[in-house]
């Protein structure tokens, strides 16, 4: 190598370190970034910001010892999530909300959440249909045997929150067929029909994408993230009598639960 080659590749040295560094100091930014939205969106769901409206950047940065770019790039995080919006002569406001969905207790939505509003169901199929491998495994029926399978749109205070497919052993699916299930939980009904609480159930969570027809029934963006709540509801003598798979809006619903450590 010449010795007029070697300034030449300490400088490609210096500028690839440079950039290095930029792509670095980016990469945590957005980490911060990231991290700060995660926090301001606590405040939000708790109603720490009464009257809708955040606390000016530079306040934010103060209190959070952050820079004015990483609180402008966490308040466009919330923005893209739907929580946020920038108004002119305004600030920062808060424009939508998301309703709490406790996990400790075995309850229907209209008793989670009476406290936030009305809920309706809007039943859009129900009636008697061969149940599905899984479907019978889990619920104790013969393989192949009918249960009543009911699908419904459930709204809070007007607005679609959830989508809704049930399914029930048919000996107790059959006394809904008459019921009021667009005011009613059918937790309540359940207990009423077959004269015994509720016991318990299994659950699981997951975020999957929205296809088409949930997108289109819950008024949401195609593809876009719901969440899933698969549950098995028990009655107290240990029988499976409801499988559901719940769709929530993301953007409309919150889960949260009190953990022990035995």
């Amino acid at each position: 190598m010449s010795p007029t080659d070697r300034p030449r590749d300490h400088a490609g040295q210096g500028a690839a370190t440079t950039v290095a560094a930029h792509r670095t100091r980016r990469r945590l930014r957005a980490d911060r970034a990231r991290q700060l939205a995660d926090l301001l969106r606590r405040q939000l769901l708790t109603g720490a910001y009464q009257d809708g409206t955040l606390p000016h950047e530079s306040t934010l940065a103060t209190d959070y010892r952050a820079t004015r770019n990483t609180v402008r790039q966490a308040l466009d995080l919330l923005r893209a999530e739907g929580l946020v919006d920038r108004l002119p002569g305004v600030g920062t406001v808060v424009v939508a909300r998301k309703y709490p969905h406790g996990l400790d207790r075995l309850m229907g939505l209209a008793e989670t959440l009476r406290e936030h509003g009305r809920v309706t169901n809007e039943v859009r199929t129900m009636g008697p249909s061969p149940a599905p491998a899984p479907v019978a495994e889990r619920l104790h029926v013969a393989a192949g045997a009918d249960v009543l399978c009911i699908e419904r749109r459930r709204r809070l205070n007007g607005l679609p929150l959830s989508l809704d497919l049930t399914y029930i052993p048919l000996d107790i699916g059959t006394a809904l067929l008459d019921a009021d299930l667009e005011n009613t939980d059918v937790f309540r009904l359940l207990e009423t029909i077959t004269g015994r609480p509720l016991g318990h159930a299994e659950i699981t969570l997951e975020a999957v994408n929205s296809d088409a027809h949930s997108a289109a029934v819950l008024e949401a963006p195609r593809g876009a993230s719901v969440l899933m709540l698969e549950r098995l509801t028990h009655l107290d003598d240990g029988r499976p009598v409801d499988l559901e798979f719940i769709r929530f809006r993301g953007d409309r619903i919150t889960m949260s639960g009190l953990l022990h450590r035995s």
